[in-house]
């Protein structure tokens, strides 16, 4: 994958997934300079654009991790200096609800406020949206090599969700219009998990009595891999290896879990990511039949991408179709895993570029 300083995105005429934008404009302006940033609750990324014959160039890209800031304005500050009067427009994908001017993040401390970054960067536009509507409108960037396809599916006319497994499970749906996608924002990653087999009810009650509210996030994430584990351990009994605890204290746990899976170096491991990839089926058909995703899944996040090979596509598909009635609109539906971990900072960018102000 290239980096993003070598990236140019294309001009919107140019992308197989046409995108919407409240500006109502078909192609971007002819010259500008964005800010774009993909901000979560683990890392952040900012990119800098020049936009040239309608197109995005990619000036420089950073990574931070969120917490080495405690606001947003300082690690901009790091990233571009005083120089920040020369934006034209920034866009922030937010791991969280947006309201207004303003997000909180969910799992991180930041307070975001539109109004105030502009007040103290001298931008003259920032822009708010959650980081899977940003996911959404980056798809528009994407090539055939971007994406791993589950299940093929038919071409068919309609609307589109992408699911997103990371630090925690980001979800948005796309409306079709006849022309174009309109993405929006959901908060479906915090909607309740639904046990359907006993050892899902086994693991809602252990999830219950540690979190109350057992949300689907608590089990199709980076957290959720640790709290299966934690779950299966303790019902499967059986010693911990030392090795693997070592792992779980000097990596993230999801990692070392993960990692193990794919080695087949533990049985609870292995068992751990098998139940996380039937989770994640099964939500992906039910985010599928409440947006009628006749035109396909996207599967994002940081997650997916590292763990193909422990995919069973055929088992995964099994798991995704079993919805009873429903059964026969759910076959024809494409299910893609998006590869390109620069996804939601392209959408930002767009969504930048887009908003300047004329």
């Amino acid at each position: 994958m290239k980096n993003l300083q070598e990236i140019t995105l294309p001009a919107l005429s140019d992308t197989d997934l046409p995108m919407a934008y409240p500006s109502e404009g078909k192609q971007l302006p002819e010259t500008g300079v964005v800010l774009a940033a993909d901000v979560g609750g683990t890392k952040t990324e900012l990119a800098l654009f020049q936009i040239k014959n309608r197109k995005l160039v990619s000036i420089k890209s950073e990574r931070y991790a969120t917490t080495d800031h405690h606001s947003f304005v300082k690690a901009i500050r790091q990233f571009h200096g005083d120089k920040t009067s020369a934006i034209d427009c920034a866009c922030l994908g937010v791991a969280g609800a947006v309201d207004g001017d303003k997000v909180q993040g969910v799992n991180f401390t930041w307070e975001i406020d539109a109004k105030k970054l502009e007040a103290d960067l001298d931008i003259k536009s920032v822009l708010l949206i959650n980081d899977l509507q940003a996911n959404a409108y980056g798809l528009s960037a994407l090539k055939d090599s971007d994406f791993e396809t589950i299940s093929k599916g038919e071409k068919s006319e309609g609307n589109a969700v992408v699911i997103s497994p990371g630090t925690g499970l980001g979800e948005a749906g796309m409306y079709w219009d006849g022309s174009y996608f309109h993405p929006y924002a959901t908060e479906g990653g915090h909607s309740n998990f639904a046990p359907g087999t006993e050892l899902d009810l086994e693991l809602w009650t252990f999830l219950h009595k540690k979190f109350k509210h057992v949300s689907w996030e608590r089990v199709i994430s980076g957290q959720g891999i640790n709290n299966i584990y934690e779950f299966l351990r303790s019902y499967r009994g059986g010693k911990e290896p030392d090795w693997l605890t070592k792992q779980l204290k000097s990596d993230s746990p999801s990692k070392a879990i993960s990692s193990a899976a794919i080695e087949k170096k533990d049985s609870v491991c292995v068992e751990t990511m098998q139940l996380f990839l039937k989770y994640l089926a099964v939500e992906c058909s039910q985010l599928a039949l409440k947006a009628k995703a006749t035109s396909g899944i996207y599967i994002g996040g940081g997650i997916t991408p590292k763990i193909l090979s422990l995919i069973d596509k055929k088992e995964f598909f099994k798991n995704f179709i079993t919805v009873g009635r429903m059964e026969h609109l759910l076959k024809t539906t494409p299910i893609k895993v998006v590869l390109n971990d620069k996804t939601a900072l392209m959408g930002a960018a767009y969504y930048a570029a887009m908003g300047i102000q004329k």
